[in-house]
This record gives structure tokens, sequence and C-alpha cells, in this order.
């Protein structure tokens, strides 16, 4: 095995954890809003922040890094276009992650004050749940467009 190769690996496998955790995330917390039970969906939100932090972050921190060392070893310019591409998407896709991870808190901690107090969950859960699910969309859906480009390389 090349350093090449492992590198390429652990870069493959970042991308697998980024997208398998986003879309467990996404379908867990949307079966959890769906039951409108506030103390399963104030569990399914503390497990989601900590899975959000254990793979999602540790994988969007290794990418650059594996990122950057297969750009050395294979000699590819930031001029590709289809780098450059995919780095505009890695910012935008970011962008839409970070307030997620604080929705997520903020969805757990609406659920949590519900259920204590045997109570509906309060209208501003529901915005926020909205709002977090519109951003997965740009989310997500550039994840899945770097991944296309890392793999075609069409530019």
């Amino acid at each position: 095995m090349t350093l090449y190769f492992i590198v390429k690996y652990l870069h493959v496998l970042g991308a697998i954890v980024i997208l398998g955790t986003g879309s467990g995330i996404a379908f867990f917390m949307l079966m959890a809003h769906r039951s409108r039970d506030a103390a399963f969906i104030a569990r399914t939100a503390s497990v989601v922040a900590l899975a959000d932090m254990l793979f999602t972050l540790t994988a969007v921190i290794a990418q650059p890094i594996t990122g950057g060392v297969l750009m050395i070893l294979s000699s590819t310019s930031l001029a590709e276009g289809w780098l450059h591409a995919a780095l505009t998407l890695y910012v935008v896709a970011g962008a839409f992650w970070v307030p997620v991870i604080f929705m997520q808190r903020e969805l757990r901690n609406l659920a949590r004050v519900a259920a204590e107090k045997a109570a509906p969950l309060p209208p501003r859960y529901f915005a926020l749940f909205r709002r977090w699910f519109f951003f997965g969309i740009p989310g997500f859906g550039s994840v899945m467009i770097i991944l296309y480009l890392m793999i075609a390389k069409p530019f």
C-alpha cells in the first residue's frame, strides 16, 4: 500500500461518514419530529447532537487535511475547476451545517421543557424545525455534489 492509497482511503471514508451521519441524523430527527412526542424528540435530538459532534465534526476536520495531502501527492492544482467548485461547495455546506448544530440543541431544549411540563411543543419548536429541515437541503445537497465532483472531476 502506498501513502497515496492510505490517504485516499481516509478521504473517501470521511466523505462516507459525512454522508452517512448526515442522512442518518436527518432520518432520525424527522421520525422523532413526526411522533410529536416531546420526550422522544428530546432524547433523539440529544443523540443527534452528540453524533454530529463525534462523527460529522471529526470527518469535517479530516476532509481538508486528507484532501490537501492528496493534492500534494498527486500534484493537483487549486486551479482545477472541479476542485475549486468542490472547495466552494464545502464552504457552502459548512455555512448551513454550523447553524444546524445550534438549532438541534435548541430543538432538544424546547422538547425537554415541553416534556418536563407535560405541555405541547411550543410554536418556536415547529418554526425552528422547519428552518433546520430547509438548511439541510443546501447543506446536504452541497455534499452530494462534492462527492460527484471528487469522483467525476468533470472540468
